[in-house]
């Protein structure tokens, strides 16, 4: 068994809810690491006591409105499963559970009204492009900056301020990226790259470095044109049916693709996409159909796991940046890659990277969650901006753009801003040997 494996909590697609269930022992090591324990002291939002409820809405074959509320409180961050010594899969059983809530809790209409718009949105990339053009327009405007100083939206609509004040700043057009990257030098590998939804409508500027960077490498990178939503957005808030199919389209766009390894540069993608699996398994498919999604799942990778396996050959010049490595949940306690990211930038000459404190506990991102649950996620976020700041860098290191998004606008409120900047932008500077007034402007 890999870490990865052990971080996510290494559930088989064919070991049942009642089963998994079993494993937890109550011991309470979850405690300390979970974000809503840390924030309320409530053992209903633990995740051993989310555990229990879900033992009783099986046992009594009832889902009460509180146990739904507990369940929604979870930010599904998983930093339980790296603080588990029985290796309990909360993410298998957290995700089954948020599918009975969605089969058969009846939401609030306005509850139901703002998921039904998140979903009609965010998981499609076509409809996020056109939105480019009116926020940039919003915040050349200044307009922003008089709605953050009265706090009207926060006052009429939380949800609707939440998403102000995540929206990322939106410069130039969207860069749009071959259908083959093809490598720098006698070629290593073959790979596919995901440039999914929300990355690739705001943040296509990661894509483009990410390629970049495994082109550098070595690899010819395949970009299939025909690639949607991977699903997990969808996964992670219990709308199993729609999970599996955007599992299924993702799944037929690489296996087309004929590429070695799947290369996946945004955390939350690359947690779901390694269970694709189970996500089909959730949603009823068949046997064969579940094998054969695992068997592309064992073919994805982080980008930071697939480069410092394949090991560096491009040359890396100075960058003289104190920089902080922030750990997405997904990718530290969701895939088990915490070293990887951190030995990649120590190849940078004159780069010094600290670690922030606290680092187990979520930012208050993921997923939709900053959204969904808008209040417990900005004092998470103020939370994660304090222990950035306290490092005294000048920029911010991450590999997924939800916390991006929520860890910038929790320093601007703080008064404290900060440049960021994802991996694969910081390796790409290196080995173009670019000035450090690249990463710090942004």
């Amino acid at each position: 068994m890999t870490d990865s494996d052990t971080a996510a909590g290494a559930a088989r697609p064919d070991r049942s809810f009642d089963d998994l269930l079993g494993d937890c022992v109550h011991c309470g090591f979850c405690l300390p690491t979970c974000p809503t324990y840390v924030l309320w002291g409530q053992e209903m939002d633990s995740p051993r006591g989310r555990i229990h409820l879900m033992g009783q809405a099986r046992e009594d074959d009832v889902l009460t409105s509180a146990a739904v509320e507990h369940f929604d409180n979870c930010l599904g961050c998983l930093s339980c499963v790296s603080a588990c010594p029985s290796g309990v899969a909360y993410d298998a059983l957290i995700e089954s559970t948020r599918a009975r809530v969605e089969s058969e809790h009846e939401r609030a209409p306005g509850d139901r009204l703002l998921r039904a718009a998140v979903f009609a949105l965010f998981p499609h990339r076509r409809r996020l492009e056109p939105l480019r053009a009116p926020l940039r327009a919003y915040q050349a405007s200044g307009l922003s900056r008089l709605v953050r100083r009265t706090r009207i939206l926060e006052r009429l609509a939380p949800p609707l301020a939440a998403m102000e004040r995540i929206a990322p700043p939106v410069r130039g057009g969207v860069p749009r990226l071959p259908a083959l990257v093809p490598a720098r030098g006698r070629r290593r590998a073959v790979v596919g790259m995901l440039t999914g939804c929300v990355q690739g409508a705001f943040f296509p500027q990661v894509n483009t470095a990410t390629a970049r960077v495994l082109a550098a490498e070595g690899c010819d990178v395949v970009v299939p044109p025909e690639q949607g939503c991977c699903g997990a957005l969808s996964a992670h808030t219990g709308r199993a049916e729609e999970a599996a199919a955007f599992a299924r389209a993702t799944v037929a766009a690489f296996t087309r693709a004929g590429v070695e390894a799947v290369v996946v540069n945004s955390a939350g993608c690359g947690g779901t996409m390694k269970h694709y699996g189970r996500v089909l398994a959730e949603a009823g498919a068949g046997d064969a159909e579940v094998r054969g999604a695992q068997a592309l799942s064992e073919r994805v990778v982080d980008l930071t796991e697939f480069l410092a396996d394949l090991g560096p050959r491009a040359r890396r010049h100075p960058l003289p940046v104190r920089a902080a490595y922030h750990d997405a949940c997904h990718l530290s306690h969701g895939q088990g890659v915490t070293a990887q990211p951190r030995a990649l930038l120590a190849q940078i000459p004159e780069l010094e990277v600290a670690d922030l404190p606290n680092p187990e506990i979520c930012c208050g991102s993921a997923g939709v969650y900053n959204l969904l649950r808008p209040e417990a996620a900005t004092e998470l976020g103020d939370r994660k901006a304090a222990d950035v700041a306290s490092t005294g860098a000048e920029l911010l290191v991450a590999g997924n753009p939800g916390c991006s998004l929520q860890i910038a606008a929790a320093l601007e409120r703080a008064g404290t801003p900060m440049a960021l900047a994802h991996t694969a932008q910081v390796l790409d500077a290196s080995l173009r040997g670019l000035s450090p007034s690249a990463l710090l402007s942004r």
